[in-house]
C-alpha cells in the first residue's frame, strides 16, 4: 500500500495559479478508523488518492486507488487495517501525470463521537479528516498500544488540585499504577501521585488520580514549567502517555479550554491543563 515519492511530479497549486483545479473530496470515518474519500474528479488511468505526512520523519506514501462510483466522482477507501503511522497526513490525486492537492468537502465524523472500543483492545487507532489552515485535506492519525484515554477533568474547590478520570486501552490500573508528571526539558525532575482503579461499567480499565498544584509549581522561580502527564507501574511496564483522541476534534487545544487558577496565597504562580498539538495531556505552571 506504501510506494516511494522520489520520483513524483510537483504539486499543483490548491487554487487556480496557472495549474488544474484543485478537486475536491467528501470523508466519511469509521468507528473503527477506516475513512472513506468520495472525490469530485475525473478518472485518470493511473488515478489514486495518495496520502503524505507532513513534516517529522518521512515513511513513505499511502497509495490508495480510486475507483469511479458515478460520473464525476471516484471514492478511494482507507481500511483501518491499512497501517498510518501517528501524524498528518495531507491528501492528493495523482493521475495522468499531475500531483494535486485535495480541498475538504463536506466531513462525516459522526461515528467518531464519544468512541468507547473494547477496553480489552491492544491498541486504539484514530483517523480523523480535518481542515488544514490554508484549506486543503489532511487526516490527522494515532496509533497507540496500550493507550490511556483522558476524560473529565474536575478541580477542588480551592483550587488547589486538578482530579483526571479516564479509561485504558489494552491496560488494567493495578495497585502500582501511579501517575507520572514529567517536567519537559529536564527529565530528572518528576513528581508521582497514586492511580485508583475507579470501577464502574470499566472495572480495572478505568482510573482516577488526583494531582496537587502546589507540588508541580515548588521551586519554580518565575520560569514557566510544563508537566507532561503518563501512567506507569513498578514492573518494568512501558509508560502510557495521557491523551484524549476518541472523539472527531483533530486539534483540542483551542477548542478544550480549563480553568487558570492560583497556586498559593501570593498570586505569582497559576496553573492550568491542556492538550498539546498532539492532544496529550500537559499542565502549565507559569506567572499570570
Amino acid at each position: 500500500m506504501t510506494s516511494s515519492s522520489s520520483s513524483r511530479p510537483s504539486p499543483a497549486p490548491a487554487d487556480g495559479t496557472g495549474g488544474p483545479a484543485a478537486p475536491r473530496a467528501d470523508c466519511t470515518a469509521d468507528s473503527a478508523g477506516g475513512v472513506t474519500f468520495d472525490v469530485a474528479a475525473a478518472a485518470a488511468p493511473d488515478a489514486a488518492l495518495v496520502l503524505r505526512r507532513t513534516g517529522g520523519a518521512g515513511s513513505g506514501d499511502v497509495r490508495l486507488p480510486l475507483t469511479p462510483v458515478a460520473h464525476g466522482r471516484l471514492r478511494a477507501v482507507l481500511p483501518s487495517t491499512v497501517d498510518l503511522p501517528e501524524g498528518r497526513w495531507e491528501t492528493h490525486v495523482y493521475g495522468g501525470g499531475a500531483d494535486l492537492t485535495v480541498r475538504p468537502g463536506l466531513r462525516d465524523l459522526r461515528a467518531l463521537v464519544d468512541r468507547t472500543p473494547d477496553p480489552r483492545t491492544e491498541a486504539v487507532a484514530v483517523r480523523i479528516p480535518y481542515a488544514t489552515p490554508d484549506g486543503r485535506l489532511a487526516v490527522r492519525s494515532w496509533r497507540r498500544s496500550p493507550h490511556a484515554e483522558a476524560g473529565d477533568i474536575a478541580f477542588a474547590a480551592d483550587g488547589a488540585t486538578m482530579t483526571v478520570e479516564g479509561r485504558l486501552y489494552g491496560a488494567e490500573a493495578g495497585r502500582d499504577t501511579v501517575v507520572e508528571a514529567r517536567l519537559r526539558g529536564d527529565r530528572d525532575r518528576v513528581h508521582r501521585e497514586p492511580v485508583t482503579a475507579s470501577g464502574g461499567d470499566g472495572g480495572a480499565h478505568t482510573f482516577a488520580f488526583t494531582l496537587p498544584y502546589a507540588a508541580l509549581g515548588e521551586g519554580r522561580d518565575g520560569a514557566t514549567w510544563v508537566w507532561d502527564l503518563w501512567l506507569t507501574e513498578s514492573d518494568g511496564a512501558p509508560p502510557i502517555r495521557l491523551a484524549r483522541l476518541l472523539d472527531d476534534i483533530a486539534e483540542k487545544q483551542t477548542v478544550f479550554k480549563y480553568p487558570v487558577l492560583p497556586v498559593g496565597d501570593t498570586g505569582k504562580t497559576v496553573a492550568f491543563p491542556y492538550f498539546t498539538r498532539d492532544n496529550d495531556l500537559a499542565v502549565q505552571i507559569s506567572t499570570p
